[in-house]
């Protein structure tokens, strides 16, 4: 077995020690090792793709489109991909030159950022949010600017963007994720245009990941590039709406002459996608919208039954208005030591929760708990998390009256 020596380890990369594994996959691999535990833990859709998606990828391999696709991806897909944008948003791309198809939505955030930054640029990112920004903002040699959300209720607010972007005017990037992983919550049009307004008035780009942008529950989802088509880098996929985590279908969409750079670096990266993927993904952008609101209703259904259980348990949940997760303030006796709670309710009740701590400022004191499965499922965990609730009262109620 090969051991790397100690001068070369030296070469390597210093920013790499301030990457740390993602610490929502560590936790669940450390929690799985726990006998008849639930996981709510990852936001895999536990639907499978349609049965015409998976119909056009087996035509694509019997039809032996085994060579080589173009970089951007194939027109028919960036058409579908772009139709789907009008349809659904009101949004104008030419599938040609503003449209890029990526490995995942993760290859486009990725690729974004490392054309437009350069070492010591800022990025704002708003929190508590996905982990995976820091880490590639911290890899590219940028830097993050976090804004807390949670005294706002976990949205971004005009005064406090307005205050930040004044604090940091050079900022090279905001980074906005809606309906936000793992809040649920999301944004209405006027809120949008308020931020929009203010971010105008800065040289400043918004990668605007709406990967959830079909997971949207009391109101229809707006874009923030209706407001800010000329800033905004479009961040979209097939991964949550069409259950397609597995064929890693990413949608980028951005002004053309930004494309034509981002694109390099796809080039160079991974050459281009898969083709029986993106014969797939044409099906669904073009021929799926019914499909995903059956999705979309059964998600819903189980949004509604487990803000009320939760709320019905003396449990404050955030304002879920999308995606499938519930960010659910821990109980009082925990303080704000969400990763001790999440362990103790693993190890007790037998469910895994991802401590909120891994989202960034913010997330302190809550947990991230996705209804991405099935209803039995989630009523099991919901009984159980009462049980030990219940039991952690009682518990302490005997404490109180042994004083």
């Amino acid at each position: 077995m090969p051991v790397i020596t100690n001068d070369l380890l030296k070469k390597i990369n210093p920013v790499m020690d301030q990457l740390q594994p993602g610490s929502i996959r560590a936790f669940d691999e450390q929690v799985s090792e726990i006998e008849d535990i639930i996981k709510l833990t990852l936001g895999e859709p536990d639907f499978d793709a349609p049965e015409k998606v998976k119909a056009a990828a087996i035509a694509s391999v019997e039809n032996n489109e085994s060579h080589y696709a173009k970089t951007p991806g194939n027109i028919a897909l960036r058409e579908a991909m772009a139709a789907f944008l009008s349809r659904k948003y009101d949004l104008n791309y030419e599938p040609a030159t503003e449209i890029l198809v990526t490995l995942g939505a993760t290859e486009a955030i990725q690729i974004s950022l490392a054309t437009i930054l350069e070492p010591g640029d800022e990025v704002i990112i708003p929190t508590p949010t996905f982990p995976l920004y820091e880490s590639d903002v911290i890899s590219l040699g940028g830097v993050p600017v976090f804004v807390n959300t949670q005294p706002d209720g976990f949205v971004l607010t005009p005064e406090r963007l307005a205050a930040t972007l004044a604090d940091h005017p050079t900022a090279k990037c905001l980074v906005f994720n809606y309906p936000s992983n793992p809040t649920g919550v999301t944004y209405t049009a006027t809120q949008l245009e308020a931020l929009a307004n203010i971010i105008k008035q800065y040289d400043v780009f918004v990668m605007s990941d709406e990967i959830y942008s079909e997971l949207t529950y009391t109101q229809q989802h707006v874009s923030m590039a209706q407001y800010l088509p000329e800033q905004t880098i479009l961040i979209s996929g097939a991964s949550k709406a069409y259950a397609m985590t597995g064929y890693r279908i990413g949608l980028l969409a951005a002004p053309a002459a930004l494309v034509k750079h981002i694109t390099k670096l796809h080039q160079y990266a991974v050459t281009t996608h898969v083709n029986s993927a993106m014969a797939a993904a044409t099906v669904a952008f073009n021929e799926c919208d019914d499909e995903i609101a059956v999705m979309r209703d059964a998600y819903q259904t189980r949004r509604e039954m487990l803000v009320h259980a939760f709320t019905d348990m003396g449990l404050t949940v955030a304002s879920p208005d999308g995606a499938f997760y519930l960010f659910i303030k821990i109980p009082a006796a925990f303080g704000d030591d969400d990763f001790k709670f999440a362990v103790t309710l693993a190890q007790e009740a037998k469910v895994a929760l991802i401590p909120g701590s891994s989202f960034g400022p913010g997330g302190q004191g809550y947990v991230r708990l996705s209804y991405a499965a099935s209803e039995a499922k989630l009523n099991t965990a919901v009984e159980r998390i009462r049980i030990y609730l219940e039991g952690m009262k009682k518990r302490e109620g005997e404490q109180y009256a042994r004083i």
